[in-house]
């Protein structure tokens, strides 16, 4: 047991824990029983609260721990993430105001509130609904990952300090909702901005340098069979690195957490603001992709199998004992802020879209707020088990099914925002055409590195379609590409069958206009058709 790191990891998680519990009394309205202010935090943050909520809520401690585990592994590849943090931003930024705005006007808490008002379809709803709650419990688990390699790392063994730590986030997630993963931001962003710029400086120093890590890197690659790793792409790989990057992008947004931060900002300049600055993010994240090369350089090898000790193995062996302990607070406290707002964005679906529509249509605002806030605990108890019941691995592989999941909500949820021409029918066609194409290409996905003759990554050969080649394409993408053919071809049937229009043109649920500049006063809305 390393005592100096365990002490000082220990004080900063608990003082970060009870800046979470003071957030009940920051900026506290009269009443926090609804979902506007538990868990959008009386949608009323500005441009600074927002940049680290938002940083705080991408950029989690599995990203800390991952990205350069994977470029540990893999090499080049694992630079996917960079690229995709990069064209993501203007790419959503005109999506994300939209959004707020109907939202806004509307009352709209979740992507599926706005599915169900703009489709008219509950089932659309629903499904949009479930999709959400299903890809965020794995990234949920995934953030108990980070914390647990830290703890291997220091030498804590078993799973009492695991659920000891997130029973505190538990606790002051129900009490303070939203403001507290918003509050804990400023301190978990400062601290994760400090340990990188240290590590760039000094561990490369300590090393000889950035070139000869790169060369450590190269060689180590050099000596491995494996045709898709390498510092450089090669030409199997490439098409695989820019349909995973552009995929990626498309997907970080329709994750409920992202819309929850987007949904409670102040005003559209905020969003604006944001969009603009949150790409110092994506530097960091280049920065701490490099830890990856770093480690093979130092010599490091991971804990057992698990590659996501990588990192903390980097510091406990480079850095002195208390600067360490630093380091691991940060990637543990990285941990809290998306696993709470993760945790209240399911939540958030469930009260709304399953409670409220399947169970009790007339609850009041205050009975929403506390179903969100019993919903989010189990959510939380459901991710422990995640990491309790099943391998760690396994949760990996989910959060990659999670990921092609959540892009089938694209053509409901993004392209719906600026058309209305696609029928629900054609909609749920797609969804489920998606869907099960997505599965079973990862189905046929092995890896032999990890022994898994199934969903063995998002790598998918196109050989296995009858292409004579070796290239290989995300599967998420090709996913999707299946999923909007459907709903296209539905969405012509169901014209074709004249059911998608009402008699005077308009759909059920068509409460706003599309057309013009999607600013707030030019969302014009129409009464629901009976």
């Amino acid at each position: 047991m390393k005592t100096t790191e365990i002490v000082i990891f220990t004080i900063l998680f608990l003082v970060v824990s009870g800046l979470g519990f003071v957030a009940a009394r920051w900026r506290r309205p009269d009443d926090l029983a609804s979902l506007n202010e538990w868990g959008l935090g009386g949608r009323s943050f500005g441009s600074w609260i927002t940049w680290f909520l938002i940083g705080g809520d991408l950029y989690t401690a599995y990203t800390f721990v991952a990205v350069p585990a994977l470029i540990f592994g893999a090499g080049a590849m694992g630079f996917y993430a960079v690229p995709y943090t990069v064209v993501v931003y203007p790419m959503v930024m005109l999506v994300l105001i939209r959004l707020w705005s109907v939202s806004h006007v509307h009352n709209l808490v979740t992507p599926a509130d706005f599915v169900r008002v703009r489709f008219g379809s509950p089932t659309l709803a629903l499904l949009v609904a479930i999709t959400g709650i299903v890809a965020t419990m794995p990234y949920i688990a995934l953030q108990l990952i980070g914390i647990e390699a830290v703890l291997k790392t220091m030498g804590l063994t078993g799973d009492l300090p695991l659920i000891i730590a997130f029973a505190i986030l538990a606790a002051y997630t129900y009490q303070s909702g939203l403001r507290a993963p918003a509050l804990i931001a400023f301190v978990k962003d400062s601290l994760i901005y400090l340990v990188i710029l240290v590590a760039i400086i000094y561990i490369p120093a300590k090393l000889g340098g950035m070139g000869s890590v790169f060369e450590a890197a190269k060689a180590k690659f050099d000596a491995t069979p494996a045709p898709g790793d390498g510092i450089v792409l090669n030409a199997n790989n490439q098409l695989q690195y820019v349909t995973l990057a552009f995929g990626s992008a498309l997907a970080l947004f329709l994750y409920p957490h992202s819309v929850t931060g987007i949904l409670a900002s102040r005003n559209r300049n905020v969003i604006k603001r944001n969009m603009s600055a949150l790409p110092a993010y994506s530097l960091l994240l280049g920065l701490i992709a490099l830890l990856g090369y770093m480690a093979i350089a130092a010599g490091i090898t991971p804990i057992g199998k698990d590659n996501n000790t990588i990192v903390p193995r980097l510091f406990d062996a480079m850095f002195p004992d208390w600067f360490a302990g630093v380091a691991f607070a940060a990637v543990g406290i990285g941990a809290l802020v998306p696993a709470a707002i993760m945790s209240i964005a399911a939540a958030n679906l469930f009260s709304r879209n399953i409670y409220k529509e399947y169970v009790n249509r007339n609850a009041t605002a205050a009975q929403e707020a506390t179903v969100s806030k019993v919903a989010s605990l189990v959510v939380k108890v459901g991710a422990v088990l995640c990491i309790l019941l099943i391998d760690p691995q396994f949760s990996i592989d989910l959060q990659l099914i999670g990921g092609v999941i959540i892009l089938q909500t694209l053509p409901s949820v993004g392209l719906g925002l600026y058309t209305r021409w696609f029928h629900r029918g054609g909609l749920i066609a797609g969804w489920a055409a998606g869907m099960a194409a997505g599965m079973l290409l990862l189905y046929n996905i092995a890896n032999p590195a990890t022994n898994h003759a199934h969903f063995g990554g998002s790598a998918f050969p196109l050989s296995q379609l009858g292409f004579d080649t070796k290239i290989t394409v995300y599967a998420g993408f090709l996913a999707l590409i299946v999923n909007l053919v459907v709903a296209v071809l539905g969405t012509v049937v169901a014209r074709a069958l004249k059911s998608a229009d009402g008699p005077d043109g308009t759909r059920p649920g068509d409460y706003f206009a599309d057309q013009g500049d999607p600013r707030v006063h030019e969302l014009k809305t129409t009464a629901p058709a009976s």
